[in-house]
């Protein structure tokens, strides 16, 4: 099996030894062992910290995508209506899946290189559509770019939309998330971005207004979050829960508030900043346009003149650096760099940026 020792793909990252280690343990069943109930919950509570939030937190065995999935299933009933705020990939996709259980979606779009803009736009939809559910996605991986939250949160208060629901898969650890004070009621986060962990693990916090409708639409399946309501009280689980994810969960954050979020944050920002520096001064264009926000987490750019993703990516590959082309629109025209967690590390960057500029 090849692998590549500079990686740069926007998740999973490298993993620290740290959270590798927690997979060579032997534990016991988790649903039968106190002791993984008091590790669930205090996981949950770093997790709590991270989204900062009091509501509770949910966490399963799965990669990211189980949690956007259960929230919508749990959630939704055929003709409940969507609002969809969608700036790329994930943000029109979300709105599609909601279509997909029957829901009665209304997408206000924007273009990929763009981040959200017109709250004016979105008033009006939410206005005019009532609905039950405003959907965003905060970090847009395909297109490098970070949604602010703040002014949709408003705007779901104003006008008493039950459930305002939140990717930050590729955010939360990298970006501060407020869950609380951006109005969220169900904030989802996957182990494999900007927490360094294998991508094993989903988790999300549900507001008491989300788990009254959960409640009251009462979703049976492997990934519903009605099951989770009561899990820890009952000492009873919907499926055996992994434990070595938890544990992996949990050093995960403890890591991230050891080092600080604040600290984590800058560090982010100041790799994400030198990266972008460095590939303009290659000539490289960068994406998205300047007025949209770009994500501390990924960097996008297009591919350099010249090259096919596909040769771009196989001379990469050559001096041993792995990087992400992209999906839908931008597929065969951007390359993206994911510069979370473990990975946003100025040393391990440049190494990957001597490979660019060589391969150029």
């Amino acid at each position: 099996m090849k692998t590549y020792p500079i990686p740069m793909v926007p998740g999973p990252v490298r993993v620290p030894a740290a959270i590798r280690n927690v997979y060579l343990e032997s534990y016991g069943s988790g649903d039968l062992e106190t002791d993984f109930i008091e590790l669930y919950t205090r996981t949950q509570r770093r997790l709590k910290e991270i989204f900062t939030t009091r509501d509770d937190i949910v966490i399963m065995s799965g990669e990211g995508m189980l949690a956007l999935w259960s929230a919508l299933k749990s959630c939704l009933v055929p003709g409940d209506r969507v609002l969809a705020v969608a700036t790329g990939v994930f943000g029109y996709g979300i709105g599609e899946m909601a279509q997909s259980l029957g829901a009665d979606v209304k997408i206000v779009g924007f273009s990929y290189d763009e981040t959200i803009n017109d709250l004016a736009r979105i008033e009006a939809a939410i206005a005019e559509f009532k609905p039950r559910m405003i959907t965003a996605v905060h970090c847009e991986t395909p297109s490098g770019t970070l949604n602010p939250l703040d002014g949709l949160g408003r705007l779901k208060q104003t006008y008493q939309v039950p459930l305002f629901y939140v990717d930050t898969v590729a955010g939360a650890g990298g970006v501060p998330v407020l869950a609380d004070d951006w109005q969220i009621d169900l904030c989802l986060g996957g182990s494999q971005k900007c927490l360094s962990a294998p991508p094993d693990m989903s988790f999300l916090s549900v507001s008491p207004k989300a788990w009254e409708i959960i409640e009251a639409v009462g979703y049976v399946g492997y990934d519903a979050l009605k099951p989770f309501h009561q899990a820890v009280e009952n000492r009873y689980f919907p499926y055996t829960p992994s434990w070595q994810g938890v544990a992996a969960l949990f050093v995960a954050a403890g890591l991230l508030l050891e080092e600080g979020l604040t600290n984590s944050f800058d560090r982010h920002a100041r790799v994400a900043a030198h990266c972008r520096q460095r590939l303009a001064g290659m000539g490289i264009d960068l994406f998205p346009a300047a007025d949209a926000v770009s994500s501390p987490t990924v960097t996008a750019a297009k591919i350099p003149n010249g090259f096919t993703w596909a040769q771009w990516d196989q001379r990469l590959r050559a001096d041993g650096l792995v990087v992400a082309g992209s999906y839908g629109p931008l597929a065969d025209k951007v390359f993206r760099l994911g510069h979370m967690g473990s990975q946003a590390d100025m040393a391990l960057v440049d190494r990957a940026l001597d490979v660019v500029a060589g391969a150029l």
